[in-house]
């Protein structure tokens, strides 16, 4: 039951910032909920390959190069949803460390 809570709570808050953020469109709940899938996909599968490759420059950045390897993930979502766009990096890193703090607080309080 937890987990489809926070899969539905997860689809909210995607449609919430992709409409209040600037930068982010997204087409209705449905691509909302389809792109909390292309991102669970993403972060499983891509996101460990660019954080081995980017490894150094993590540590000489002292982690803040993971806030880049999080919007790169964004804006490969977005180029592989036609749903979804995110107009650049900026935006991208904006959508991503708000939806980070969101699905955090998400995760506190749903058990």
């Amino acid at each position: 039951m937890g987990f489809i809570l926070k899969f539905i709570l997860s689809a909210i808050i995607t449609y919430a910032l992709a409409n209040f953020l600037p930068g982010a469109q997204i087409d209705g709940f449905g691509a909302s909920m389809i792109l909390v899938i292309v991102l669970a996909i993403l972060n499983a599968v891509v996101k460990p390959i660019l954080q081995i490759i980017g490894l150094p420059i993590t540590i000489i950045t002292l982690g803040l190069f993971l806030f880049v390897i999080n919007a790169l993930i964004v804006m490969l979502a977005s180029y592989l949803m036609s749903s979804f766009e995110i107009d650049g990096f900026i935006s991208a890193l904006i959508f991503s460390i708000a939806l980070s703090l969101a699905t955090a607080v998400v995760d506190l309080v749903v058990d």
